[in-house]
């Protein structure tokens, strides 16, 4: 769905349904709204709110959509926010004006998001058969009973099914639209409109969901000093020892506390700073592969070269061409 930046903005439709949850309503707004290119700061995308008259959310307040169900019709994506009420998420049953809007999005090639239970909607309009897709671990049961014929993953932030791209609830709707802004328009671009929402850069899709688990009550400031601290020395070789020592622990509690943190262990998270630093430098540079491997600490162009093909299945020299062509 990549559009060359000197066109028109890339037009996103949010659904709005009854039972909406209000946070994914305005998760869209937020970071693509944050999407901005050049000096004069352009818009990068234009969001349509549609829907059917005044809907009432699941916070107990109503919203009313600027535009109609059909202004959709024009959208190169159409993104369903979370519900809470309603025929897809209690009884698979879809109001027809909104099945008719998603069939005619898919039939004319448009990309298709959902955030949290979102994914219902998509699911009853019958988009997700046979396909992975993610919604919130705690709607598991009755979502995965409605709809046994999809994939469901209920333990990842999101899925990227190419033109289906469905995630996790609340904060991991940041995620997949973060995630939508780099793949359309860089790193630099996403990484950007992060700092402006305050939220991380990047998480993998592929990490575990927050899943209610006993916690260990928080003291001082964890370990997310050690993390900043760590994204500076990047091209140093950082050990475990050396975390465990910055953050005043040791190595066992350390590790512990970090995977509570973040949903993956110390080295894991270093080397996905790592991948995703050289990335941004592919993207963002025309320094030579070895130079980008020893900037993002991963040693030599041969390691750069197995990291990036574990992680996108690419090739360092692809992975710039796509960028170079990009616009």
């Amino acid at each position: 769905m990549r559009k060359n930046r000197a066109m028109t903005p890339h037009v996103i439709a949010i659904l709005v349904m009854d039972g909406v949850v209000p946070f994914d309503l305005g998760v869209p707004a937020q970071v693509f709204g944050s999407s901005r290119t050049g000096p004069e700061r352009t818009r990068l995308y234009e969001l349509l709110y549609c829907g059917e008259g005044t809907v009432r959310t699941e916070a107990g307040f109503s919203v009313t959509p600027d535009h109609p169900l059909s202004a959709a019709e024009r959208a190169d994506t159409i993104l369903i926010p979370g519900i809470h009420a309603g025929g897809p998420v209690t009884d698979g049953t879809l109001p027809e004006a909104v099945r008719a809007t998603l069939l005619s999005a898919v039939a004319r090639g448009a990309r298709i998001v959902s955030i949290c239970t979102g994914a219902s909607v998509l699911a009853a309009a019958g988009l997700l058969d046979g396909r992975p897709a993610a919604t919130h671990w705690a709607w598991a049961k009755r979502i995965g009973g409605l709809y046994p014929q999809v994939d469901w993953d209920f333990d990842v932030l999101f899925v990227d099914d190419g033109d289906v791209l469905t995630s996790a609830g609340v904060g991991a709707g940041v995620d997949l639209c973060l995630h939508i802004v780099r793949g359309d328009h860089g790193a630099e671009v996403a990484n950007a409109a992060a700092r402006r929402c305050v939220v991380p850069p990047w998480r993998d899709g592929g990490q575990a969901q927050y899943i209610e688990r006993p916690v260990p009550p928080a003291a001082g400031a964890g370990t997310e000093p050690t993390r900043a601290w760590v994204l500076d020395r990047l091209s140093e070789p950082v050990t475990l020892e050396a975390m465990a020592a910055h953050a005043r622990m040791s190595v066992r509690t350390f590790t512990r506390r970090f995977r509570d943190e973040t949903g993956s262990s110390p080295r894991q998270w270093l080397l996905r700073q790592r991948v995703e630093h050289a990335r941004l430098l592919l993207e963002s540079t025309d320094l030579g592969v070895d130079v980008v491997a020893r900037r993002a600490g991963l040693g030599s162009a041969t390691a750069l070269r197995q990291h990036l093909h574990a992680t996108i299945g690419v090739a360092p020299s692809a992975y710039r061409r796509t960028f170079r062509h990009a616009g």
